[in-house]
């Protein structure tokens, strides 16, 4: 699949490896394709990104990121619905956090605590999700009858996929409907 990526798509996912390793992370997921996204121009979804006016908020959508990153991975919407049943995410976040340390839900660093400083040496593995949103792409792109995979298609299978992702890019403006407006007229 990859030799059908543009260079745009080849440099979203080689930036996603890099910020996977200066976060830290285990693993590559969609929470690094979109920064990776966030980092390219001259391209599509880099045009798109712009004009939605994602490209001025990069912090703000860092920050959400690691905000759900920071609560294990639940979604601002799966937090208030655990609120409506009277349990407070934050306050779980906090005492976890007392006793394992800052960011013990997020998972970074985990795998270097394990099994030493030599596990990040070699190859940085995807995610499930972060695959699926690669074939996601790959349909998107498919459907559309092109010929070729762009960071354009990555960006609407991240818009696309539910989770911290898609609501991170939603509450900024980046939805589905609004790349396709943006980039297809549609």
């Amino acid at each position: 699949m990859f030799e059908r990526f543009t260079k745009g798509a080849r440099d979203v996912v080689t930036g996603a490896v890099e910020q996977s390793e200066r976060e830290g992370a285990d693993s590559v997921d969609d929470g690094h394709m979109m920064l990776a996204l966030l980092d390219v121009e001259g391209t599509r979804a880099s045009f798109a990104l712009a004009a939605l006016g994602a490209d001025r908020r990069r912090a703000d959508i860092t920050r959400a990121l690691a905000e759900a990153r920071r609560r294990g991975g639940l979604t601002q919407a799966d937090a208030d619905a655990l609120a409506g049943l009277g349990i407070d995410v934050e306050e779980i976040v906090s005492r976890v956090e007392q006793t394992h340390g800052a960011g013990a839900l997020a998972g970074v660093g985990a795998r270097r605590e394990r099994r030493g400083i030599g596990a990040w040496i070699g190859h940085r593995g995807f995610t499930r999700d972060a695959k699926d949103t690669l074939e996601r792409a790959l349909r998107i792109a498919t459907a559309r009858r092109d010929r070729s995979i762009g960071d354009e298609h990555i960006l609407l299978a991240l818009t696309t996929r539910p989770g911290i992702v898609a609501e991170a890019l939603a509450d900024h403006g980046v939805t589905r409907a609004a790349v396709e407006r943006v980039l297809y007229r549609a």
